[in-house]
């Protein structure tokens, strides 16, 4: 017998319908479609290509009814309608099993999106019309100057249906891609990386990101050993979005509200209100900033932290997390800021700006006024030393530069480092302008980000590494 597919719209209504058969008292049903595209190219050589589609269905139950409501969560990919019935049945019986769940709040009603009947949206290999064949030729143009080339780039369209027993019904389509590329020298000894973020591939520019991967191999050609220490350090859009990305992820009010952060006030209560930095620097998310577009309502498949299931369609505006270098909001559920305290109901957003007022300039402008000190290109492996000062611990990788008189002079040894990005925030002493970026550690599921470069006198080097 054949399985019926059902449409994502179908999907929902036929969820809710059996939720209510089942005995629920609310439901909620997120299915999100997802149509992918990927090139890969390693040896300067195009290895491989290829599109995918995949869909992912949650069903969130409730039973009961206020203090006493539990809910049930389900999830499964690849859902038919013969499978759908055991999803839903599942998450009653999940709610029925669990205990009153905490966060519980009337789930949000009353909102119709007006292309809730569409189709989804769907991507192809041919979003690479025009950036394939530059592509191509910076492959040739390696192979004639013994450089080598590898890479991956990635597009993706999610479109996302949310509806609810409550007469939630909205659809979002996320587009989405990035792409990533190494350089090595002749001999592979030395390496450099570029990367950037996009939502349709026709802002990226393959020329422009390999004239950077050989200026950068250029610089590689002299080599300088430097001891571990701290030194005057240049961090590039990509770095400063590898280090604020996991200070954006732990803006969550209820941790800083127990005291597990680095937001925490000591003897309880959190530091929103705090100058952070007396620079004048910024960190906001908005769901409409241009080029970084997200979901302009909240989304939740579980609940935990400051997420939760019942906050699932609450809309989204723009959030000022830090402005003028004093904490202003920390990410909260309608639970948590009830709980915390907070003054308004501030969910997390799928993007960030982090902006310095009156900066201008370029990394090759903070290259140019440095005396004597180091360019970074990129960090990984970034790893949590201690959550309540967000001492992170990573390597440095593919290219660490020496600038000396204004001008990059040689690439030296890789280092572990040990920072704050809090710290970090009171202690730079120039930036410049905010662009779009792309973090090298976070970047394949967390690009939509904006951040300028950033010296910081003092970057903790604490040891060299044998990384490449």
């Amino acid at each position: 017998m054949t399985a019926i597919q059902l449409t994502p719209q179908d999907t929902v209504e036929r969820a809710l319908d059996l939720a209510a058969t089942e005995g629920a008292d609310g439901c909620v049903v997120l299915v999100a479609e997802t149509s992918s595209a990927n090139l890969r190219w390693a040896n300067n050589t195009l290895t491989t290509n290829g599109a995918m589609r995949g869909s992912d269905v949650t069903v969130i139950a409730t039973v009961g009814a206020g203090e006493g409501t539990a809910a049930g969560v389900v999830s499964r990919s690849s859902v038919t309608d013969a499978t759908l019935r055991e999803i839903v049945a599942s998450a009653v019986a999940a709610a029925r099993a669990s205990g009153p769940a905490e966060d519980a709040r009337p789930l949000v009603d009353g909102l119709v999106g007006a292309d809730w009947a569409e189709e989804p949206d769907e991507t192809s290999v041919t979003v690479y019309a025009d950036f394939a064949p530059a592509l191509g030729e910076t492959l040739q143009r390696a192979t004639k100057e013994n450089r080598w080339l590898y890479g991956f780039a990635d597009h993706e369209v999610v479109t996302l249906y949310v509806g609810s027993s409550a007469g939630l019904r909205l659809r979002h389509t996320l587009p989405r891609g990035h792409v990533s590329e190494t350089g090595k020298t002749a001999d592979k000894s030395q390496s450099a990386w570029v990367g950037a973020a996009t939502r349709d591939f026709t802002d990226i520019d393959p020329l422009g990101l390999d004239a950077e991967l050989t200026r950068r191999l250029g610089w590689a050609s002299r080599t300088v050993s430097v001891e571990a220490g701290r030194h005057p350090t240049i961090l590039p859009p990509a770095a400063v979005a590898d280090l604020m990305t996991y200070l954006y992820w732990t803006l969550d009010g209820r941790d800083a509200h127990e005291g597990r952060s680095v937001f925490s006030k000591p003897g309880g209560g959190t530091r929103v209100g705090e100058v952070l930095s007396t620079r004048p620097v910024g960190l906001r998310s908005d769901p409409h900033v241009t080029g970084l577009e997200t979901f302009p309502f909240a989304v939740a498949r579980s609940s935990g932290g400051s997420a939760s299931v019942f906050d699932n369609g609450l809309p989204l505006s723009g959030t000022d997390w830090i402005r003028a270098g004093k904490l202003e909001h920390l990410m909260t559920s309608r639970f948590t800021a009830e709980l915390s305290g907070a003054t308004a109901v501030t969910p997390a957003i799928d993007n960030y700006v982090v902006s310095v007022e009156g900066a201008t300039g370029s990394v090759d402008d903070l290259v140019s006024g440095l005396d004597n000190g180091l360019l970074l290109t990129c960090l990984w492996y970034i790893r949590t030393v201690d959550p309540q000062t967000l001492l992170l611990t990573g390597l440095t990788r593919d290219g660490v530069y020496l600038v000396e008189n204004g001008e990059v002079v040689g690439a030296v040894n890789n280092f572990r480092f040990n920072e704050s990005p809090v710290d970090l925030l009171g202690r730079f002493t120039a930036a410049g302008a905010t662009v779009p970026s792309f973090s090298r550690e976070w970047g394949d599921y967390f690009s939509r980000t904006a951040t300028p470069p950033l010296l910081v006198p003092d970057f903790n080097m604490s040891t060299v590494s044998q990384a490449s």
